[in-house]
């Protein structure tokens, strides 16, 4: 085990340090990328036709196009143009939950930010509820109901040859009314008036209705085990803010497990650093997940034998023998940690993210003899954001396969046909269903009515479809056997295996509710007028709705109402959540009220919820065989659950040296943002990854001779090109996929790690392009276990050596990188304490060295003569600054010497940088920003919002290959510590607004320059495209328009595909709907970078202004800080000696990035701290 005391590394390219690396990445562009093989034309025939063509273009006068603002006829009262609306609003997603603000613009929604009423996230989002705005606006949308034969959506080109909602609801209406078996198919259902209105629905239906609710990445086991506790079956409400010791096993509860946001902020408040005590974190997994990289302590399991490791921390906590199938290192590790569990006195956490039964059992026991029940778990308040079962889906799937069921309704979101063990099954008998799929196209109606002879025909032939249907034929009518709906709002894999598409709004155009939390309520409004209106004809309809209308419901559903599906709602609320609560003597008032803040909170007791839907969920084979009385509350603290025949049924480890762990990404998550290209191109927090999943492997191997053929596996990413290999699983060839490796630190050796989710092959035009869907689809290898368990790994893998090589490699692991040390062909560069002198030393340092070299030493001496390595720069660099929490007072002192050094030698100019800012900043404001390093888990949230907030171009796989992603804000991971297990940390990097910028004096044009209230600003109209500014930019924070990733542009041939898409991504006039006016939208040849969010600035100092008061911190939050679930980032006014920054900037863990080179930043940072436990280290 190899120890890096003294540094910090980005990746293994940098940490080998090879001469190849330091040549490729000295240079400010990225030669090898240069020439872009994809144009047709090479520079020579270029100058021919510009010359040919001088003479036609002068005489043309060519002008950019012109997007017209079509004014309003009639003004709404409700908008204001330049002044943005908010609605209080819930992005759900299957079980994706936040409650949010929807901004609109002149009635565009066009930016989510989070509700800080409500109790569960208290403001915070995700990369996903960021990105969500922009699938509205997806072209891909289905607009209307329509029908599909032979795979394809039959859709005229001329939206008045749709079929209509009347005639689509009477066909299924009518074939509804002769099925006996009928299943609605759904993600984990949040909505309790969706669930009422399938009850409705249910209750209206002559046949056996059955709701099958599925998770793709399935907490089957959790739910069952708590089942069979508490006889709820539901997640319990964890607590992690109450909680001194954390221990989590594959379960990444900060980025992707259960209720991440919620976690996220509960976590943080556990994590500050100004307090008597910091929780503990030990991660147990074999893959660096999001989560692992925030633990103080990892502990590398193979995915099989993680259920020993949590038998054998059972047996050392409650007393009983090791377990079996875990090497000696990991069973000291795991003792170790029982300890510090004990030690916790009740206020420690043990969760499990594996979708195993006896582990979860084991886990549940672990935490009763914890006395973990009331304290960090709430047994009284159940998460209702996993209600999948694996045993209902598998039921399904056999039903399916041998015909029973007449009608299958898949509710949106879901895809059966794709994210799930069983989809293949599934598929086929959809595809079975459907005698023509394959072979048939798109029904062209201009074709048809072009011809009139082929119109008779088809009026006939429909004529005698209408009476087969009638005499109670399907068959003999054209249709299927088994009825088959979809109320997807986007094509899906699922879609084109259904026979109707009836489509239901975008969350942001529909009315709905949400229970993510038991007793915490939260509302869904509309924030505009459905895209695709529909008037009793055609457009998009809520699939609740589209229920009530199949069934004939009219005692509770009247179609007749302006808005039929909110005054249902409506009804649903006065009835249930009104009645529970005293606070409002009117239902007006109490919905009002509810409308405003979006979330209603109320103490619900036992196991009925205030819409009388039940908390027990569906019951299982592992359910208590007394059911509880439904109106008895639930015990706060069960009685101690006897896990002694799960620890008897734990599987033991496997034996084989292969092992695959499948995952889920913060950004794509199961597969259903397939088709977001926001989300696409944020790179994975560890891997950096972005357009694609990779095949982890480790950093080093040990083991038997099947380890020899991957040795030799070397990606070279920093070239951006990355090795190739086959995998196959249970020996069957058909499932074989070449995919790209990727060498990952804190990889168990002997495993590899895949994230599940990729691969779609009908999504839409970004997410597929034409056939090529993003990345490898692996659930075809998820395996069932003898208990009807989905699990998320497999040891029946093979992997070959190198069969190919990725020449466009897309990760950003080494783009715009500031380097660390210094480091030439002998060895790397260090400052002798006793000598005073710098030395070269080869290989790694001894122990007695390690006490008077230091890597990280500046001086005078080290500033005049400049070594070489990366950017030609200091031998020491302010970047990275961590320690331990037992051991702040020493970080403290570290930070403080560091920082008298770095002043010591900004001094030393004619310009001192104090009077200088005293003179210019003391009047009015000057705005800083402050970031929390132990704070920020590198979720992405800001990354996405800077995104939505500041039209922020996306340029897809190739043009990111190239290094000309536009990100402003980027997150840069660092390693640090042992280099096969490291630990991690996220440093989001913008631009610092440097108050001796070296950005601005190098503008010939002056396009950069200085505000008195210290932002650095550019000006994109002077913008020559010089690129000087970017150059000299010691933070690689800027970013050039290389091609026109706006589509604004005259020549198509500057316009970047994203994913071999006909029209480029953005050049859509309904995709552009989600720009923000506020904000210019830069054109090729532009350089662009963060603002601090100008545009908020001002709209704050007028909102003050119009007010007649001074302007509050709070007035103006950047959209990053917003987004930010932990509240890692703060914006304010340093001269507000009140304000959040100002009291933020006192802490003696702040420092500046670089510091060393003068740029005087107006972002600190605070130093990342973590709370090991040293033994685990060991």
């Amino acid at each position: 085990m190899k120890k890096q005391v003294n540094n910090v590394w980005i990746g293994t390219d940098q940490l080998e340090g090879t001469p190849e690396y330091r040549t490729a990445t000295d240079g400010e562009v990225a030669q090898d990328h240069i020439e872009n093989p994809k144009l047709e034309a090479s520079r020579r025939d270029f100058l021919k036709y510009l010359g040919f063509g001088m003479t036609a273009a002068t005489i043309a006068s060519c002008d950019i196009p012109v997007r017209k603002a079509i004014p309003y006829v009639s003004k709404p009262d409700t908008i204001v143009p330049g002044v943005a609306t908010y609605f209080a609003s819930t992005f759900v997603q299957g079980g994706d939950y936040v409650p949010v603000l929807v901004k609109t613009r002149e009635g565009r929604p066009i930016k989510i930010e989070g509700n800080s009423m409500s109790p569960i996230t208290e403001g915070g989002t995700s990369a996903r509820a960021q990105a969500s705005v922009l699938t509205m606006y997806d072209t891909s949308r289905f607009d209307g109901p329509a029908r599909v034969r032979g795979g394809k959506v039959q859709r005229a080109r001329r939206y008045a040859d749709n079929p209509s909602w009347e005639i689509v609801d009477g066909e299924i209406s009518d074939r509804l009314a002769d099925c006996r078996e009928i299943r609605i198919l759904s993600h984990t259902i949040l909505s309790p008036s969706l669930k009422t209105a399938i009850r409705d629905f249910k209750n209206r239906m002559p046949g056996n209705t059955v709701l099958v609710q599925y998770d793709p990445i399935s907490s089957s086991a959790l739910l069952d085990a708590h089942d069979a506790a508490f006889g709820v079956r539901a997640v319990p409400h964890y607590r992690f803010d109450n909680a001194n010791v954390i221990v989590g096993i594959n379960a990444d509860f900060l980025g992707t497990w259960i209720s991440p946001v919620e976690y996220a902020r509960q976590y943080a408040t556990g994590r500050r650093t100004d307090g008597r005590r910091m929780s503990r974190h030990v991660q147990i997994e074999s893959h660096m997940s999001l989560t692992g990289s925030n633990a103080d302590n990892r502990i590398m399991v193979k995915p099989s034998q993680q259920a020993q490791a949590v038998l054998a921390l059972y047996n050392a906590i409650v007393g009983g023998g090791p377990a079996a199938g875990l090497d000696a290192a990991a069973s000291a590790k795991i003792d170790v940690l029982a300890r510090e569990l004990r030690a916790a006195n009740g206020a420690a956490l043990v969760v499990s993210g594996n979708n195993n039964l006896y582990e979860q059992q084991l886990v549940v026991a672990i935490n009763q003899a914890l006395g973990s029940y009331g304290s960090t778990i709430e047994t009284n308040r159940w998460s209702l954001q996993r209600q999948g079962s694996d045993q209902d889906m598998a039921r399904l799937a056999g039903e399916l396969e041998n015909g029973s069921v007449d009608a299958l309704i898949v509710l949106d979101g879901a895809n059966p046909a794709f994210d799930n063990a069983w989809a293949g099954q599934i598929s086929a008998a959809l595809r079975k269903n459907d005698p023509d799929f394959g072979k048939m196209g798109v029904v062209d109606a201009d074709e048809i009515n072009d011809k009139s002879e082929q119109a008779d025909a088809k009026d006939e032939n429909d004529g005698r479809a209408d009476e087969a249907l009638r005499g109670g034929d399907p068959i003999a009518a054209g249709f299927r056997r088994m009825l088959t709906i979809s109320t997807s709002t986007v094509p899906t894999e699922t879609t084109q295996l259904c026979e109707y598409v009836t489509p239901t709004h975008h969350y942001l155009e529909s009315w709905g509710d949400a229970e993510a939390v038991q007793g915490v309520y939260s509302l869904i409004q509309p924030s505009i007028v459905p895209i695709f209106a529909s008037v009793n004809r055609y457009g998009t309809r809520q699939e609740g709705e589209s229920l009530l209308i199949w069934s004939g419901e009219t005692e509770r559903y009247d179609a007749t109402a302006e808005q039929p599906y909110m005054e249902y709602i409506k009804r649903n609320w006065e009835e249930g959540a009104f009645g529970s609560q005293s606070r409002f003597a009117t239902f007006r008032s109490f919905w009002d009220s509810a409308l405003h803040d979006g979330v209603f909170n109320n103490d619900a007791t036992g196991y009925l919820n205030d819409f009388g839907l039940s908390y027990r969920g569906t019951p299982t084979s592992t359910a208590p065989a007394t059911p509880p009385d439904e109106t008895a509350p639930p015990a706060d603290v069960p009685v101690r659950f006897d896990a002694s025949g799960a620890s008897r049924r734990i599987p033991a480890g496997a034996e084989t040296e292969n092992e695959i762990a499948f995952f889920e990404t913060v950004n794509m998550g199961n597969g259903v943002y397939g088709n977001n290209p926001w989300l696409l191109e944020v790179p994975d927090p560890v891997t950096r990854t972005v357009w694609g999943n990779y095949l982890t492997i480790p950093v080093s191997w040990e083991g038997g001779n099947s380890y020899t053929s991957y040795k030799d596996l070397n990606p070279e990413e920093y070239k951006g090109k990355a090795d190739q290999v086959t995998v196959t699983v249970a020996g069957n060839d058909a499932t074989a996929k070449k995919i790209t490796v990727v060498r990952q630190f804190g990889q168990q050796p002997g495993t590899f790690g895949l994230a599940i989710g990729f691969g779609r092959t009908v999504t839409g035009t970004v997410g597929s392009g034409l056939g090529n869907g993003v990345g490898v689809n692996v659930y075809p290898w998820l395996s069932v276990d003898e208990d009807g368990y989905v699990q998320y790994y497999t040891t029946d893998a093979a992997v070959t050596g190198k069969v190919d090589t990725e020449e466009e490699f897309a990760s950003v692991q080494y783009h715009h990188t500031m380097g660390l040390t210094t480091q030439n062909e002998e060895g790397k560069t260090y400052y002798n304490k006793r000598t005073g002198e710098r030395e070269v030393i080869a290989g790694e340092l001894t122990g007695e060295q390690l006490e008077y070299l230091d890597p990280f030493h500046v001086d005078e001496a080290t500033v005049m003569e400049l070594g070489e390595g990366m950017q030609g720069g200091l031998t020491k660099r302010s970047i990275i600054f961590q320690g331990t929490f037992d051991e702040l007072p020493h970080l403290r002192e570290e930070i403080a010497e560091r920082r008298t050094e770095a002043q010591h030698l900004n001094d030393q100019t004619l310009y001192p940088y104090e009077e200088y800012a005293k003179d210019i900043y003391s009047q009015g404001h000057w705005w800083a920003m402050h970031v929390d390093l132990t704070a920020c888990i590198g979720c992405a949230a800001c990354e996405v919002a800077c995104v939505a907030e500041n039209n922020v171009p996306i340029v897809g796989k190739y043009e990111v290959w190239r290094h000309h992603e536009m990100k402003w804000l980027r997150i840069d991971r660092y390693f640090y510590g042992d280099i096969e297990n490291p630990r991690a940390v996220y440093q989001p990097m913008m631009c610092q607004h440097c108050d001796n910028a070296p950005c601005e004096n190098v503008c010939p044009v002056n396009a950069s320059q200085h505000s008195d209230e210290g932002a650095n600003q550019m000006i994109y109209n002077r913008c020559i495209g010089t690129r000087y500014c970017a150059n000299n930019c010691p933070y690689k924070v800027r970013r050039f328009n290389w091609l026109d990733y706006t589509t604004a542009d005259l020549f198509s041939s500057n316009e970047p595909e994203i994913n071999e898409e006909e029209l480029p991504f953005g050049a859509d006039n309904l995709t552009r709907m989600v720009l923000n006016p506020d904000v210019t939208v830069r054109s090729r040849g532009v350089i662009e970078k963060c603002s601090f969010c100008a545009q908020r600035l001002q709209s704050g100092k007028l909102t003050a202004k119009i007010e007649k008061r001074a302007l509050r911190d709070s007035d103006v939050r950047t959209a990053c800080q917003t987004a930010c679930p932990t509240g890692a980032i703060t914006f304010g006014d340093r001269n507000h000696q009140q304000g959040d920054v100002s009291r933020k900037l006192d802490n003696p863990l702040n420092y500046l990035v670089l510091e060393e080179v003068n740029t005087q930043s107006s972002v600190f940072y605070a130093a990342r701290v973590h709370n090991p436990v040293e033994a685990l280290d060991a």
